[in-house]
């Protein structure tokens, strides 16, 4: 079995992204699967391209995309994607998709096939806050969780997948007052924890 997650490069001015900062820090081996870590652009369809090159190459059982979700206090795992780019503020490449259809012949939505509720369980159980999130938004987080399930949809039928929303670090809100942050440390073993509780489901198929 093996186990691809990604996270995104900085965009909107950071210098960092909790998403990858975290993905790089998870064991390369976890429970005997195999864990692959990559980055992902922060741009609009280059985002799935690179996701379904990465799916080619590495022909992983379970696929993890993981973001930045600024002003989120939890660890949320996402339980579906929309058919839709709507930015408010540029990728960086500096597009601006405005209610544009991420693919024509997609479903409207996509729900994560990853065992949500397990996930969330396993993160308390881990002392770490952690929820079901029903909207991704219409970033690029969206954009690529989608791109992700429209691949397992119309390509990879036997592939897991889904996306998880992961807060600021704590230097990204010096100067954003009253705005929550989590420790990488936290982010981590939430992303660990997270990867367990889809392995011992999957197993148990």
């Amino acid at each position: 079995m093996k186990t691809l997650i990604t996270g995104f490069e900085p965009f909107g001015g950071e210098v960092v992204n909790p998403s990858f900062e975290a993905v790089k820090l998870i064991p390369d081996s976890i429970d005997n699967v195999q864990i692959v870590k990559a980055s992902i652009p922060t741009v609009f369809r280059k985002s799935i391209e690179i996701l379904d090159k990465l799916i080619r190459e590495e022909k992983p059982n379970v696929v993890i995309c993981v973001g930045q979700a600024g002003g989120r206090a939890e660890i949320t795992i996402e339980r579906v994607a929309i058919n839709i780019d709507d930015a408010n503020n540029p990728d960086n490449e500096g597009n601006t998709p405005k209610d544009e259809v991420i693919f024509e012949d997609g479903e409207n939505a996509y729900f994560s096939n990853l065992p949500i509720k397990k996930m969330v369980e396993e993160i308390r159980n881990c002392k770490i806050p952690a929820s079901i999130s029903n909207s991704a938004g219409t970033y690029v987080c969206n954009h690529l969780m989608y791109g992700l399930l429209y691949l397992i949809n119309k390509k990879y039928k036997n592939i897991k997948g889904g996306f998880i929303h992961v807060p600021y670090l704590p230097q990204q809100v010096l100067n954003k007052r009253n705005v929550p942050s989590m420790s990488l440390e936290n982010i981590v073993q939430a992303l660990v924890c997270s990867i367990k509780a889809i392995i011992k489901e999957y197993i148990n198929e």
